[in-house]
């Protein structure tokens, strides 16, 4: 009785040791790829809830492409220039870690501190990300406000 008890919890143990990959698996194969941004917002730190200033994507910006590859490394190309004269004006490369079950995602490009992120909204066709190192006070209400930004493929 006490083996097969112990062979219960260890595979118990096991299988949800393999949902974990799977899951991690699962959700850095939707990640990779290259991700246009959208918008950037600014939401009160008091509700949550309210925006504040919610910013499109315009000009050459339209074109800014943050990618991430399987392999933990990430890029951000970006463009500059007048109207549809747009031409890449910089790249940054680095790393990125990502823990599907704190929704945390570390950046760090090259040359530059680690930038945390939480994960919002992770699907096929959109990315939203909270910056956690950003304190700024939009409205001057003495909380710190929340920073998101979205991104779509």
């Amino acid at each position: 009785m006490k083996k097969q008890l112990l062979l219960f919890a260890f595979s118990a143990l096991a299988l949800t040791s393999c949902e974990d990959d799977n899951m991690q698996a699962y959700e850095l194969d939707i990640l990779k790829g290259d991700w246009k941004t959208s918008k950037t917002e600014i939401v009160s730190g008091k509700d949550g809830k309210t925006v504040l200033l919610s910013t499109p994507v315009t000009g050459c910006s339209v074109k800014d492409i943050t990618s991430f590859s399987i392999d933990y490394s990430t890029s951000y190309t970006y463009y500059s220039g007048t109207g549809a004269d747009c031409k890449i004006a910089g790249k940054s490369e680095g790393t990125y870690t990502y823990d599907t079950e704190t929704k945390l995602l570390n950046i760090k490009y090259n040359n530059d501190n680690n930038q945390p992120y939480k994960v919002e909204i992770l699907s096929s066709s959109e990315l939203k990300i909270l910056d956690l190192s950003s304190d700024i006070d939009y409205n001057g209400d003495g909380v710190n406000d929340l920073v998101y930004a979205s991104f779509k493929r």
